[in-house]
């Protein structure tokens, strides 16, 4: 038999299934179901004005740094990514390297996208550039961020947002009466960034001119972000998100905060260019428990995003700035700091709703068993390993944190997949890991590992791409 005529097509409706049982876990259970978007990067302001793309380039390519690192590494030039080349030059660059991308995820996850929403199944390479370049622009007319949102069925998208952002394009969402709730989350990061000084001088400014208050003190700035806090809660907000290089918990006293803020604030002089890394390590636990602490008091959900190594090369963080795609896997200490954090924090019974991203898979089984020190039963599934994220959202690390999970936790507890993308047509990976979690319930089912009950297993795939997610938020 030629073994070639009886492979599996590639991205057909069977793709990633590999058994029976994994083919209708996906189409009868996990396939229907709705999609909450609980952490991306998507810009509000283009759903406030329900942006329309003038080509596929501007939907697909720019602002998206995986496809540019693999462009880098294929030995095209920047002007390509970043820089100036027209939309179609750019694109045509995009096709020439995906057909060097095989076994990388951005193979599998460009033709996801082109296949849904756009309905092509031709290979992206250089000879199918153009047509697919012009199919696809020829239905971006219909395809506005709205109906994108609402094509895939998603029904709650959570953006990120600083502190100091107006929400103002929340608002104006809400006010249109889009059926798709669009709700903030809070990401803190540049309110404790201390390692800069200068920068956080400015962004306490900042934070002072959008609460109309004077900052003088430690009490002045800490009831200054506590009001922006209270404001997004207003706005629907339920979630806070941190990304950290691993959580800070170094043991501090409050005079000692206050005295580290005079200094940053009101003692600055030439010859003070840094705070030592204790006094940064005291200010950030510090920052991070006031949040951790306002965000059980409102009932959110706090997310910690760990263990990105970022902005690795500086002469391109220089000329390009930050998320151009220039970070890594970073191997930091955990377990010790997450457990002082959490522990702390539960001792106190100021534990908020938790999930943690990792980004090391050396540290999965840390994080697996670290959220079982502090599930007491209040909330199902109170503190929960994230999905495999950035580095990670791909089916190998799909799979080992789904497996880490299910050896020292409750899979079936999980609150499922999220985006983390800028990206309109990311919901594609939303699919991707619905097929590659059935699959895995499909295979240990054909090999007898879990009983031939397929509605239960299905019921529990349907929980964890929806129904989990939509109890433990709240929407």
């Amino acid at each position: 038999m030629n073994t070639l005529l009886s492979s599996p097509a590639f991205l057909s409706d069977d793709f990633l299934l590999q058994t029976e049982t994994a083919r209708r876990l996906y189409h009868e259970y996990a396939r229907p179901m709705p999609i909450i978007d609980y952490h991306c990067h998507l810009p509000p302001d283009q759903i406030a004005a329900d942006k329309r793309f003038e080509n596929i380039t501007q939907l697909w390519l720019y602002g998206d740094h995986y496809k540019w690192r693999a462009m880098r590494t294929h030995g095209i030039d920047e002007r390509y990514c970043t820089g100036n080349a027209s939309d179609w030059e750019k694109f045509e660059k995009w096709a020439e390297t995906v057909p060097y991308t095989v076994r990388n995820p951005l193979y599998h996850w460009s033709h996801l996208e082109l296949k849904n929403p756009f309905g092509l199944t031709d290979i992206l390479s250089p000879s199918t550039a153009r047509s697919v370049y012009d199919s696809c622009n020829e239905q971006l007319p219909s395809l506005s961020t709205r109906a994108l949102l609402q094509h895939f069925d998603v029904r709650v998208v959570c953006t990120t947002d600083d502190p100091t952002d107006s929400l103002e394009h929340h608002r104006a969402i809400a006010r249109d009466g889009f059926k798709v709730k669009i709700l903030p989350t809070f990401r803190p990061d540049k309110a404790m960034a201390v390692d800069d000084p200068a920068a956080f001088r400015a962004y306490v400014q900042k934070v002072g001119e959008v609460t109309n208050r004077e900052i003088r003190t430690l009490t002045d700035y800490m009831d200054a972000l506590k009001s922006r806090h209270d404001y997004f809660a207003e706005m629907g907000c339920r979630l806070s998100d941190h990304g950290l290089e691993t959580v800070y918990a170094e043991p501090y006293v409050e005079s000692e905060i206050k005295t580290i803020f005079d200094n940053l604030l009101l003692n600055w002089s030439d010859g003070l260019k840094v705070l030592s890394p204790t006094d940064i390590l005291k200010f950030k636990s510090f920052m991070l428990v006031q949040f951790a602490e306002w965000d059980h008091e409102k009932g959110w959900t706090q997310q910690f995003h760990l263990g990105a190594l970022r902005n690795n090369n500086v002469r391109r963080l220089r000329d390009l700035g930050p998320d151009t795609g220039w970070d890594s896997i970073g191997d930091f200490p955990q377990a010790v700091a997450l457990s002082r954090f959490l522990g702390g924090l539960d001792d106190r019974n100021q534990l908020a709703k938790t999930i943690l991203y990792n980004l090391n898979p050396a540290d999965n089984e840390v994080i697996a068993t670290m959220i079982g020190n502090f599930n007491d039963g209040s909330v199902r599934g109170k503190v929960q390993f994230g999905s495999g994220w950035w580095f990670l959202d791909q089916k190998d690390g799909m799979e080992k944190q789904i497996n880490a999970l299910s050896n020292m936790g409750l899979l079936s507890a999980f609150v499922g997949m999220l985006t983390d993308s800028r990206s309109f047509v990311s919901y594609s990976r939303h699919e991707y890991f619905r097929r590659i979690l059935c699959n895995i319930f499909g295979n240990d089912i054909e090999n007898g590992e879990l009983p031939n009950d397929v509605d239960w297993i299905g019921q529990i795939v349907q929980d964890i791409c929806y129904r989990n997610a939509e109890r433990y938020f709240g929407f």
